[in-house]
């Protein structure tokens, strides 16, 4: 054999032996982060329902008595109520939060004004300082307009706060070119109506996915619902989930793992859209 082909033949091996690596690196972080989701899985079964009753890591015994009270005991935990609260806050949230973003974008993106590149610099810094820094200043602001305990409180506040993560729409609608706004002008289109009928319709996956990022946060948030909220016929399901006792670990499983359904189906069915939306928004042409 030639030098040549013991060449071609090492950088095989090295090729292959490269993926091989890989592929195990990945199957073990995947595994790291599957066991504990397995594990919550498996806990919702718990027949006790009591995690001091687990065998080890798993339980003891299986049944479906977490999922059965999980739906008709809702004297003290009505959790249909609180998935029901938690829908409704997320779904005006992102509907609201998305309509926002999106102006809040295009103006951005599209108009030149005083003030404009300051704005955007104050923008990314107060991006840097974690959202919760400002839950007192929020808390004071609620009780001034009588919004405790009141799920719009909690729904203007998702809603203020969403335009603040503008910068990737912006960077997807510089990619979109301008020449067809000058084109729609020249035809007597106001900037609505260049908005509505030629932008809109051209920025599908950023639409979708500024709506499950507007969605996912108020589904899933714990720290702003239980500050506002006090009345447990008012709670979300993150707060509801966190009063029960300690004696009921598998109904808090089991609801854990119903909250997290919708939100996989949504990733799933629109995944295609989402990665397309952050592709486009993060380059600028």
């Amino acid at each position: 054999m030639n030098k040549a082909n013991v060449k071609v033949v090492k950088a095989k091996t090295k090729r292959v032996l490269n993926v091989l690596i890989t592929y195990c690196i990945l199957i073990l972080v995947a595994f790291i982060f599957f066991f504990p989701c397995l594990w919550l899985i498996l806990a919702s079964f718990s027949k006790s329902g009591s995690i001091y009753s687990f065998d080890g890591f798993f339980p003891a015994q299986y049944g479906f008595d977490a999922f059965k009270s999980l739906f008709t005991d809702t004297v003290m935990y009505n959790y249909p109520r609180w998935f029901a609260n938690t829908l409704f806050i997320a779904v005006m949230s992102c509907i609201l939060g998305t309509f926002l973003t999106i102006l809040t974008a295009y103006c951005m993106s599209r108009f030149r004004f005083k003030s404009r590149k300051a704005m955007m610099k104050a923008t990314l810094l107060l991006g840097m300082f974690p959202s919760f820094m400002g839950t007192i200043a929020v808390y004071l602001i609620m009780t001034q307009f009588n919004l405790i305990n009141q799920h719009w409180g909690l729904i203007l506040i998702y809603s203020a706060q969403a335009p603040m993560g503008y910068m990737v729409q912006k960077g997807f609608f510089d990619t979109i070119p301008y020449s067809i706004d000058e084109a729609a002008r020249i035809d007597g289109a106001s900037n609505f109506t260049v908005f509505v009928k030629f932008i809109l319709p051209l920025s599908k996956p950023m639409l979708v996915y500024t709506a499950l990022t507007s969605f996912t946060w108020p589904w899933s948030d714990f720290i702003l619902p239980k500050m506002l909220l006090i009345d447990k016929d008012l709670y979300t399901v993150a707060v509801g989930l966190m009063s029960l006792g300690e004696t009921e670990f598998a109904r808090f499983a089991a609801g854990s793992i119903f909250i997290a359904i919708p939100i996989i189906v949504l990733y799933f069915c629109l995944v295609k859209y989402m990665i397309n939306g952050m592709a486009a928004g993060a380059v600028k042409e």
